[in-house]
């Protein structure tokens, strides 16, 4: 709400406001450690860099694939139902349109102390950024029923806010989508009526036209495309397919085997848009990454992080952090939406499970003390599909450590998670950081010319099961070093 919102501003020699651009002279300090048997010599670096951030905040579009679906209708009916400022009467009373769960707009920074004591504001009042209701939404999908049926089909919304929200909604249409049967499960088949045709090549082609359409049509300064589609089978990486930019164009060319989600990215990096990836599966192959590089646009992903896998990455921060030895870790979760019904598949499963089992590694590997080097918890994680529980998730978990002595604790944990509602902040947050970042450029000591962040946008780790990051720089799970990595940057 606006009410909420403050104006900051900085009274510091190193800081200068400008008509355009916030800049900023900040001293990056670091510590390269070097280590020779028992013995640590640590030397503190300090580097001097520039940040300048436009001010202007753009009119943002955001094309969703798999707009039709849970995600997608309820984000869309989210952002309308706040803009409109709605309220609902449920049994247990009225319901005000709200953004909890979203890192951006509903939770807060310590920006210090003043007389009264700490001093927090929210999250989104760091910097300009694009606010959630003045997002203008478009799509594909494989299904062509309209946004109000949709969102009906995904039983998300109580009724009586779906009855406010139906002649809004029901006006939107998704576009035709990309649709490879052998990628997703085949139960899908039943809601592909709306899918493109032609060749691979003019399918991205119809991609690239639908963006541009859209830009044109609805007046948007910038696209940002997220898949949020179902979760596809994992692609092989084949030399002389996907191993290279060139490679990937030239494979979308001859119609070799590249996902519909890759063709999306290539269309998107091809046009200029950031995107980024809500599901599981390998979109990003070394070609698709390398061609964001070359174009010099934003990828992020992968998997959005909103339940389970965003407990675990506290509860074993918080063990390991302890000085506790997670041993063991089985997570079962059950859930009747169209994810679970596409992930009953067990190649989508497989891809599923590689983006969740992955969470704990950094945090093991950062304590030699309580394991060996290739050593680390076993972990198992099993997902079926109950059509009656809909969109309320439940995980269920078991995380037994071995503590002093040769004792053992067990935690177990029941987790009622509303998949879509959990996920729909999150993409929000997704969209609006990465287009802060796109208004963000940083010049280090020494240098010239002012460069934007790596087109592998780390940042955007804590919003993701299994992040994305540059060629060589670590992975970080743990959640609150993630909250802390946003929170230093925007500072």
């Amino acid at each position: 709400s606006a009410a909420m919102s403050v104006n900051i501003h900085l009274n510091s020699p190193n800081v200068r406001y400008t008509e355009t651009h916030i800049v900023a002279q900040y001293a990056y300090q670091t510590t390269s450690v070097h280590r020779e048997g028992n013995k640590v010599t640590l030397t503190p670096r300090t580097t001097e860099m520039t940040f300048r951030t436009e001010r202007r905040v753009p009119r943002l579009g955001v094309m969703l694939v798999g707009w039709g679906g849970n995600n997608g209708t309820t984000v869309t009916a989210a952002v309308l139902a706040n803009k409109m400022g709605l309220t609902w009467r449920t049994k247990t009373g009225v319901k005000k349109a709200n953004y909890f769960g979203s890192l951006l707009q509903t939770s807060t920074v310590c920006l210090g102390s003043g007389p009264e004591g700490e001093v927090n504001v929210p999250f989104r009042d760091l910097l300009p950024m694009v606010h959630p209701n003045d997002i203008v939404f478009d799509g594909w999908d494989i299904s062509s029923m309209d946004l109000g049926s949709a969102m009906e089909r995904a039983q998300v919304l109580e009724w009586s806010l779906q009855e406010q929200l139906r002649a809004y909604m029901s006006r939107m249409k998704p576009r035709p989508s990309i649709y490879i049967p052998e990628f997703i499960a085949a139960n899908q088949e039943s809601r592909a009526d709306n899918v493109l045709t032609g060749t691979m090549a003019e399918q991205v082609e119809q991609i690239r036209a639908d963006i541009r359409d859209f830009r044109q049509s609805s007046g948007v300064d910038k696209v940002i495309v997220l898949w949020t589609a179902n979760t596809e089978r994992f692609c092989e990486i084949i030399p002389g397919v996907n191993d290279s930019a060139k490679n990937l164009l030239a494979a979308i060319q001859a119609g070799n085997e590249v996902s519909p989600s890759t063709l999306f990215a290539v269309a998107s990096i091809l046009e200029d848009c950031a995107y980024i990836n809500g599901s599981p599966q390998n979109t990003f192959v070394p070609g698709a990454i390398e061609l964001a590089m070359q174009k010099g646009v934003f990828i992020g992903g992968d998997d959005l992080k909103s339940g389970q896998t965003k407990i675990k990455s506290v509860l074993v921060d918080f063990l390991v952090s302890s000085g506790i030895k997670p041993a063991s870790i089985v997570s079962y979760n059950h859930l009747g939406n169209n994810d679970g019904k596409n992930l009953s598949a067990p190649e989508q499963f497989r891809s599923k499970e590689i983006s969740k089992s992955n969470v704990v590694d950094d945090m093991v590997q950062s304590n030699p003390i309580l394991y060996q080097p290739g050593e680390k918890p076993d972990h198992c994680v099993v997902i079926k599909y109950v059509p009656y529980v809909g969109d309320s998730k439940r995980a269920m978990d078991e995380y037994t450590s071995e503590i002093m002595m040769g004792g053992t604790n067990t935690i177990a944990l029941h987790n009622t998670c509303e998949d879509s509602l959990l996920a729909s902040p999150i993409i929000l947050d997704l969209v609006i950081l990465t287009e802060l970042c796109q208004r963000v450029a940083v010049r280090p000591q020494g240098e010239e010319d002012f460069l934007s962040f790596h087109s592998v946008l780390a940042l955007l780790s804590f919003l993701c099961k299994a992040p994305l990051v540059p060629s060589g720089t670590p992975v970080i799970n743990a959640f609150f070093r993630q909250r802390a990595c946003i929170e230093n940057i925007m500072r």
